[in-house]
């Protein structure tokens, strides 16, 4: 793992378990605050599941699916262009990972915070972990699409 991704998953770790802290000390379980109505609210809620309350107490396979997810996500890594933005985005899926593994391995559940309303639907509840694997995710993809993951094969072939 490169200097660059290492330093962007210990900023989204530290940033994640902040916020969680800080969400656990001024709301209880189950407590909302509105911050932008009938669009963005603090809703603390302890996640047992995985997204949408799938595998809900199923700690030890979660734990097992995130550290798998882990090794997955890091072995390929190498695969991909060392650039700004596919260290950003395996910075942000590796420190989000992270994020949430210390949440299951201390905890067997994740904190989850941030809760948004658009119309009549309600996204599942998720934090800062969560956020920056679904950014990591999606920068990745096109980077893919783009064409940005491979490595430059001529240049490999030079050298």
């Amino acid at each position: 793992m490169n200097k660059k991704i290492f330093f962007i998953s210990v900023l989204v770790i530290i940033f994640d378990q902040v916020s969680k802290l800080v969400i656990e000390n001024i709301l209880n379980v189950g407590q909302s605050i509105t911050i932008i109505k009938n669009f963005f609210s603090l809703t603390y809620i302890n996640n047992y599941g995985a997204a949408f309350g799938i595998f809900k107490n199923s700690p030890i396979f979660l734990l097992f699916i995130s550290i798998v997810a882990l090794i997955l996500i890091y072995s390929n890594s190498f695969n991909f262009k060392s650039n700004k933005k596919n260290d950003f985005a395996f910075g942000l899926i590796t420190g989000g990972i992270l994020g949430n593994i210390i949440d299951r391995l201390f905890l067997t559940y994740v904190r989850d915070f941030l809760s948004f309303k658009l119309f009549s639907w309600y996204a599942p509840v998720f934090n800062i972990a969560d956020s920056a694997i679904f950014v990591g995710v999606i920068l990745l993809i096109i980077a893919i699409l783009k064409g940005d993951d491979k490595h430059d094969q001529r240049k490999k072939q030079k050298n």
